[in-house]
Protein backbone atom coordinates (compact mmCIF):
# COMPACT_ATOMS: atom_id res chain seq x y z
CA UNK A 1 0.00 0.00 0.00
CA UNK A 2 1.16 3.38 -0.79
CA UNK A 3 -0.95 7.25 0.43
CA UNK A 4 1.33 9.98 -1.29
CA UNK A 5 4.31 9.56 -1.54
CA UNK A 6 5.04 6.65 1.70
CA UNK A 7 5.14 3.23 1.08
CA UNK A 8 3.27 1.37 4.21
CA UNK A 9 5.21 -2.14 4.52
CA UNK A 10 6.70 -3.89 7.27
CA UNK A 11 10.01 -3.25 5.45
CA UNK A 12 9.25 0.58 6.74
CA UNK A 13 9.11 2.70 10.07
CA UNK A 14 5.57 2.53 10.88
CA UNK A 15 2.96 5.03 9.71
CA UNK A 16 1.70 7.27 11.95
CA UNK A 17 -1.53 9.23 11.87
CA UNK A 18 -2.42 11.38 14.35
CA UNK A 19 -6.56 12.14 14.36
CA UNK A 20 -7.81 15.78 14.90
CA UNK A 21 -11.41 14.53 15.63
CA UNK A 22 -13.43 17.07 17.64
CA UNK A 23 -10.11 18.23 19.19
CA UNK A 24 -10.50 21.45 17.11
CA UNK A 25 -12.76 23.11 19.42
CA UNK A 26 -14.43 24.58 16.95
CA UNK A 27 -11.35 27.12 16.34
CA UNK A 28 -9.58 27.20 13.26
CA UNK A 29 -6.60 28.73 14.54
CA UNK A 30 -6.49 25.48 17.22
CA UNK A 31 -6.82 23.09 14.35
CA UNK A 32 -4.19 24.84 12.32
CA UNK A 33 -1.82 24.75 14.99
CA UNK A 34 -2.46 20.85 15.40
CA UNK A 35 -1.64 20.31 12.12
CA UNK A 36 1.72 22.47 12.73
CA UNK A 37 2.27 20.65 15.93
CA UNK A 38 1.47 16.96 14.38
CA UNK A 39 4.54 17.65 11.91
CA UNK A 40 6.65 18.57 14.38
CA UNK A 41 6.43 15.42 16.70
CA UNK A 42 7.22 13.52 13.66
CA UNK A 43 3.98 11.76 12.46
CA UNK A 44 3.45 11.23 8.74
CA UNK A 45 -0.42 11.92 8.59
CA UNK A 46 -3.14 14.12 10.20
CA UNK A 47 -6.75 12.79 9.88
CA UNK A 48 -10.18 14.57 9.86
CA UNK A 49 -13.57 13.29 10.26
CA UNK A 50 -16.11 14.44 7.57
CA UNK A 51 -19.58 15.01 8.22
CA UNK A 52 -22.54 16.89 10.16
CA UNK A 53 -25.13 16.02 12.47
CA UNK A 54 -27.72 15.64 10.01
CA UNK A 55 -25.74 12.92 7.92
CA UNK A 56 -24.75 11.25 11.22
CA UNK A 57 -28.14 11.13 12.54
CA UNK A 58 -31.47 12.69 13.18
CA UNK A 59 -32.53 15.58 14.87
CA UNK A 60 -34.42 13.67 17.73
CA UNK A 61 -34.93 14.14 21.29
CA UNK A 62 -36.48 10.71 22.54
CA UNK A 63 -34.54 8.24 24.12
CA UNK A 64 -33.07 6.58 21.04
CA UNK A 65 -30.81 9.77 21.03
CA UNK A 66 -29.81 9.75 24.51
CA UNK A 67 -26.24 8.06 25.26
CA UNK A 68 -27.48 6.15 29.04
CA UNK A 69 -24.05 4.73 29.26
CA UNK A 70 -23.18 6.04 32.61
CA UNK A 71 -19.19 5.04 31.79
CA UNK A 72 -19.12 7.13 28.40
CA UNK A 73 -17.65 10.13 28.25
CA UNK A 74 -20.70 11.65 26.33
CA UNK A 75 -23.24 10.28 29.19
CA UNK A 76 -26.72 11.85 29.13
CA UNK A 77 -25.69 14.06 25.58
CA UNK A 78 -27.98 14.07 22.80
CA UNK A 79 -26.71 12.52 19.80
CA UNK A 80 -27.09 15.52 17.47
CA UNK A 81 -26.71 18.24 19.69
CA UNK A 82 -23.38 16.21 19.91
CA UNK A 83 -22.40 15.47 16.25
CA UNK A 84 -23.89 19.07 15.87
CA UNK A 85 -20.65 20.42 18.27
CA UNK A 86 -17.69 18.05 17.11
CA UNK A 87 -18.05 18.40 13.40
CA UNK A 88 -15.46 20.02 11.76
CA UNK A 89 -16.61 22.43 9.27
CA UNK A 90 -16.70 21.84 5.35
CA UNK A 91 -15.85 25.86 5.18
CA UNK A 92 -12.51 25.80 6.63
CA UNK A 93 -10.55 22.53 4.63
CA UNK A 94 -9.73 24.63 1.83
CA UNK A 95 -7.30 26.24 4.47
CA UNK A 96 -6.91 22.82 5.87
CA UNK A 97 -5.27 21.41 3.29
CA UNK A 98 -3.34 23.99 2.50
CA UNK A 99 -1.79 24.58 5.68
CA UNK A 100 -0.93 20.28 5.57
CA UNK A 101 0.56 20.91 1.88
CA UNK A 102 2.69 23.98 3.45
CA UNK A 103 3.81 21.64 6.34
CA UNK A 104 4.57 18.50 4.17
CA UNK A 105 2.23 16.35 6.00
CA UNK A 106 -0.03 14.14 4.35
CA UNK A 107 -3.98 14.63 5.09
CA UNK A 108 -6.79 12.59 4.41
CA UNK A 109 -10.10 12.21 6.32
CA UNK A 110 -12.95 9.58 7.57
CA UNK A 111 -16.20 10.45 5.49
CA UNK A 112 -19.43 9.49 7.02
CA UNK A 113 -21.61 9.82 4.36
CA UNK A 114 -21.56 10.10 0.51
CA UNK A 115 -21.50 13.57 -0.13
CA UNK A 116 -18.55 13.77 2.28
CA UNK A 117 -16.56 11.62 -0.16
CA UNK A 118 -17.28 13.54 -3.56
CA UNK A 119 -16.42 16.59 -1.78
CA UNK A 120 -12.94 15.32 -0.42
CA UNK A 121 -12.62 14.12 -3.85
CA UNK A 122 -12.81 17.48 -4.70
CA UNK A 123 -9.25 17.84 -2.39
CA UNK A 124 -7.79 14.90 -4.53
CA UNK A 125 -7.19 13.40 -0.76
CA UNK A 126 -4.64 10.42 -1.43
CA UNK A 127 -6.40 7.89 1.58
CA UNK A 128 -9.99 7.44 2.65
CA UNK A 129 -10.51 6.25 6.17
CA UNK A 130 -13.17 3.71 6.92
CA UNK A 131 -14.49 4.40 10.82
CA UNK A 132 -15.40 1.08 13.11
CA UNK A 133 -18.79 1.92 13.50
CA UNK A 134 -18.98 2.76 9.63
CA UNK A 135 -17.57 -0.41 7.84
CA UNK A 136 -20.79 -2.28 7.37
CA UNK A 137 -21.98 0.95 5.65
CA UNK A 138 -21.95 -0.44 1.98
CA UNK A 139 -23.24 2.21 -0.18
CA UNK A 140 -20.67 4.33 1.78
CA UNK A 141 -17.55 2.62 0.92
CA UNK A 142 -19.29 1.42 -2.72
CA UNK A 143 -18.44 5.18 -3.03
CA UNK A 144 -14.98 5.43 -1.81
CA UNK A 145 -13.93 2.25 -3.83
CA UNK A 146 -15.18 4.26 -7.44
CA UNK A 147 -12.51 7.15 -5.94
CA UNK A 148 -9.55 4.21 -6.52
CA UNK A 149 -7.85 5.49 -3.39
CA UNK A 150 -6.19 3.60 -0.79
CA UNK A 151 -8.93 2.44 2.23
CA UNK A 152 -7.67 2.45 5.88
CA UNK A 153 -10.69 0.21 7.63
CA UNK A 154 -11.00 0.03 11.79
CA UNK A 155 -12.24 -3.15 12.79
CA UNK A 156 -13.91 -2.01 16.00
CA UNK A 157 -17.33 -3.09 17.48
CA UNK A 158 -16.78 -5.96 14.88
CA UNK A 159 -17.39 -9.87 14.45
CA UNK A 160 -15.13 -12.21 13.06
CA UNK A 161 -18.06 -13.17 10.62
CA UNK A 162 -18.34 -9.51 9.85
CA UNK A 163 -14.81 -8.93 9.59
CA UNK A 164 -14.46 -11.86 6.82
CA UNK A 165 -17.55 -10.44 4.89
CA UNK A 166 -15.97 -7.13 4.33
CA UNK A 167 -13.06 -8.59 3.13
CA UNK A 168 -14.28 -10.63 0.85
CA UNK A 169 -17.13 -7.85 -0.05
CA UNK A 170 -13.93 -5.83 -1.54
CA UNK A 171 -12.07 -8.51 -2.83
CA UNK A 172 -15.09 -9.12 -5.21
CA UNK A 173 -15.24 -5.72 -6.13
CA UNK A 174 -11.24 -6.28 -6.92
CA UNK A 175 -10.56 -3.73 -4.96
CA UNK A 176 -7.44 -4.72 -3.25
CA UNK A 177 -5.53 -1.30 -1.78
CA UNK A 178 -7.06 -1.15 1.49
CA UNK A 179 -5.43 -2.00 5.28
CA UNK A 180 -7.33 -3.40 7.81
CA UNK A 181 -6.70 -1.54 11.54
CA UNK A 182 -7.31 -3.57 14.93
CA UNK A 183 -9.29 -1.70 17.27
CA UNK A 184 -11.24 -1.64 21.01
CA UNK A 185 -14.10 0.74 20.09
CA UNK A 186 -14.20 1.88 23.53
CA UNK A 187 -13.20 5.89 24.43
CA UNK A 188 -11.05 5.38 26.05
CA UNK A 189 -10.20 1.94 25.71
CA UNK A 190 -8.66 -0.26 28.73
CA UNK A 191 -5.35 -1.40 27.82
CA UNK A 192 -6.40 -5.39 28.83
CA UNK A 193 -8.64 -5.20 26.07
CA UNK A 194 -6.39 -4.15 22.71
CA UNK A 195 -6.01 -7.86 22.32
CA UNK A 196 -2.89 -6.52 20.22
CA UNK A 197 -2.22 -10.82 19.33
CA UNK A 198 -5.04 -10.19 17.11
CA UNK A 199 -2.85 -7.93 14.66
CA UNK A 200 -0.94 -11.56 14.02
CA UNK A 201 -4.02 -13.65 13.52
CA UNK A 202 -5.31 -10.80 11.01
CA UNK A 203 -2.30 -11.06 8.98
CA UNK A 204 -2.52 -14.51 8.53
CA UNK A 205 -5.97 -14.75 7.30
CA UNK A 206 -5.84 -11.14 5.09
CA UNK A 207 -3.27 -10.51 2.57
CA UNK A 208 -3.28 -6.91 3.53
CA UNK A 209 -1.56 -4.52 6.05
CA UNK A 210 -2.65 -4.52 8.99
CA UNK A 211 -2.16 -1.81 12.15
CA UNK A 212 -3.82 -0.30 14.90
CA UNK A 213 -6.48 2.22 15.76
CA UNK A 214 -5.67 2.81 19.26
CA UNK A 215 -7.93 4.99 22.05
CA UNK A 216 -6.15 3.18 25.22
CA UNK A 217 -4.04 5.73 27.42
CA UNK A 218 -0.24 6.11 26.83
CA UNK A 219 2.20 4.15 23.81
CA UNK A 220 2.32 0.23 25.28
CA UNK A 221 -0.42 -1.12 23.22
CA UNK A 222 0.94 0.91 19.64
CA UNK A 223 4.56 -0.51 20.72
CA UNK A 224 3.79 -3.62 21.47
CA UNK A 225 1.61 -4.08 18.05
CA UNK A 226 4.97 -3.29 15.97
CA UNK A 227 6.16 -7.07 17.40
CA UNK A 228 3.33 -8.21 15.47
CA UNK A 229 3.30 -6.54 12.55
CA UNK A 230 1.40 -3.60 12.61
CA UNK A 231 2.39 -1.30 9.87
CA UNK A 232 -0.01 1.75 10.58
CA UNK A 233 -0.43 3.53 14.14
CA UNK A 234 -3.37 6.03 14.81
CA UNK A 235 -3.64 7.71 17.54
CA UNK A 236 -5.79 11.06 18.81
CA UNK A 237 -4.03 14.38 18.85
CA UNK A 238 -4.51 16.95 20.90
CA UNK A 239 -2.59 20.41 22.08
CA UNK A 240 -3.83 20.13 25.50
CA UNK A 241 -5.76 17.26 27.41
CA UNK A 242 -7.58 20.06 29.17
CA UNK A 243 -8.20 22.20 26.04
CA UNK A 244 -11.94 21.21 26.22
CA UNK A 245 -12.08 19.27 23.19
CA UNK A 246 -14.50 15.89 23.37
CA UNK A 247 -11.97 13.82 22.65
CA UNK A 248 -8.87 15.73 25.13
CA UNK A 249 -9.03 12.73 27.77
CA UNK A 250 -8.05 10.27 25.32
CA UNK A 251 -6.13 11.78 22.86
CA UNK A 252 -2.05 12.40 23.03
CA UNK A 253 -0.15 15.71 23.69
CA UNK A 254 2.45 16.68 21.52
CA UNK A 255 5.35 15.28 23.98
CA UNK A 256 3.65 11.63 24.48
CA UNK A 257 2.76 11.70 20.48
CA UNK A 258 6.76 12.39 20.18
CA UNK A 259 7.29 9.71 22.29
CA UNK A 260 5.14 6.97 20.60
CA UNK A 261 6.45 8.21 16.84
CA UNK A 262 10.17 7.50 18.47
CA UNK A 263 9.49 4.21 20.51
CA UNK A 264 7.54 2.72 17.54
CA UNK A 265 10.26 3.16 15.41
CA UNK A 266 12.55 1.63 17.80
CA UNK A 267 10.53 -1.20 18.17
CA UNK A 268 10.46 -1.58 14.41
CA UNK A 269 14.21 -1.10 14.27
CA UNK A 270 13.86 -3.99 17.10
CA UNK A 271 12.53 -6.64 14.94
CA UNK A 272 15.60 -6.95 12.47
CA UNK A 273 15.76 -10.37 11.39
CA UNK A 274 16.26 -13.74 12.19
CA UNK A 275 19.77 -13.95 12.89
CA UNK A 276 22.29 -15.96 14.85
CA UNK A 277 25.47 -13.98 13.54
CA UNK A 278 27.10 -11.67 16.23
CA UNK A 279 26.37 -7.57 15.32
CA UNK A 280 30.05 -5.53 14.83
CA UNK A 281 29.27 -4.12 18.48
CA UNK A 282 28.74 -7.33 19.63
CA UNK A 283 31.76 -9.13 18.47
CA UNK A 284 33.57 -5.61 20.42
CA UNK A 285 32.01 -7.11 23.56
CA UNK A 286 32.65 -10.77 23.26
CA UNK A 287 35.79 -10.44 25.05
CA UNK A 288 33.53 -10.52 28.61
CA UNK A 289 32.49 -14.13 27.92
CA UNK A 290 33.82 -16.29 30.20
CA UNK A 291 37.43 -18.60 29.48
CA UNK A 292 39.70 -20.92 31.39
CA UNK A 293 42.56 -18.95 33.21
CA UNK A 294 45.60 -19.67 35.41
CA UNK A 295 44.37 -18.89 39.48
CA UNK A 296 47.32 -19.65 41.12
CA UNK A 297 51.12 -20.12 40.14
CA UNK A 298 52.06 -23.57 38.30
CA UNK A 299 54.78 -25.29 37.53
CA UNK A 300 56.10 -27.31 35.24
CA UNK A 301 54.34 -31.07 35.31
CA UNK A 302 52.19 -30.14 37.68
CA UNK A 303 48.19 -31.28 37.64
CA UNK A 304 45.58 -29.13 36.68
CA UNK A 305 43.16 -28.51 39.50
CA UNK A 306 39.70 -26.86 40.17
CA UNK A 307 42.29 -25.01 42.69
CA UNK A 308 44.67 -23.93 40.32
CA UNK A 309 42.36 -23.15 37.09
CA UNK A 310 38.88 -20.83 37.34
CA UNK A 311 36.20 -19.98 34.53
CA UNK A 312 36.18 -16.12 34.58
CA UNK A 313 35.90 -12.91 32.51
CA UNK A 314 37.36 -12.19 29.75
CA UNK A 315 37.58 -14.82 27.12
CA UNK A 316 41.40 -14.82 26.14
CA UNK A 317 41.59 -18.45 26.98
CA UNK A 318 40.21 -22.04 26.83
CA UNK A 319 36.37 -22.33 26.53
CA UNK A 320 34.70 -23.61 29.58
CA UNK A 321 33.22 -26.53 27.86
CA UNK A 322 36.93 -27.83 28.62
CA UNK A 323 37.48 -27.56 31.60
CA UNK A 324 36.36 -30.60 32.93
CA UNK A 325 38.78 -32.45 30.53
CA UNK A 326 41.57 -30.35 31.17
CA UNK A 327 41.23 -31.11 34.86
CA UNK A 328 43.79 -33.64 36.07
CA UNK A 329 45.85 -32.94 32.93
CA UNK A 330 49.80 -31.93 33.33
CA UNK A 331 51.15 -28.54 32.60
CA UNK A 332 54.01 -28.40 29.78
CA UNK A 333 55.51 -25.12 31.39
CA UNK A 334 55.61 -22.97 34.23
CA UNK A 335 52.32 -20.92 34.12
CA UNK A 336 51.88 -17.36 36.15
CA UNK A 337 48.44 -16.36 37.79
CA UNK A 338 46.72 -14.47 35.39
CA UNK A 339 47.59 -16.12 32.36
CA UNK A 340 44.95 -17.25 29.92
CA UNK A 341 45.08 -21.29 29.17
CA UNK A 342 45.82 -22.60 25.86
CA UNK A 343 45.93 -26.00 24.38
CA UNK A 344 49.96 -25.14 24.18
CA UNK A 345 50.17 -25.24 27.99
CA UNK A 346 48.24 -28.49 28.07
Amino acid sequence: MKIFDREITIRKQPFIIAEISANHNNSMTRTLKIIREAKKVGAHAIKLQSYNADSMTLNCDNKFFLIKDKKSLWYKKNLYDLYKKAALPYSWYKEIFAEAKRCGIICFSTPFDENSVDYLDSFDVPAYKIASFENNHIPLIEKVIKKKKPIIISLGATTEKEIKYLYNFLVKKKFYNFAFLQCTSSYPAKIEDSNIKTILDLKKKYKVEIGLSDHTPGIGAAVASISYGATIIEKHFTLDKKGGGFDDIFSMDPDEFRLLVNETKNAWLSLGKISYELSKDEQRHKMFKRSIFVAKNIKKNEKFTKNNLKIVRPSFGLDPIYFKRVIGKKSKQNLKFGTPLEKKHL
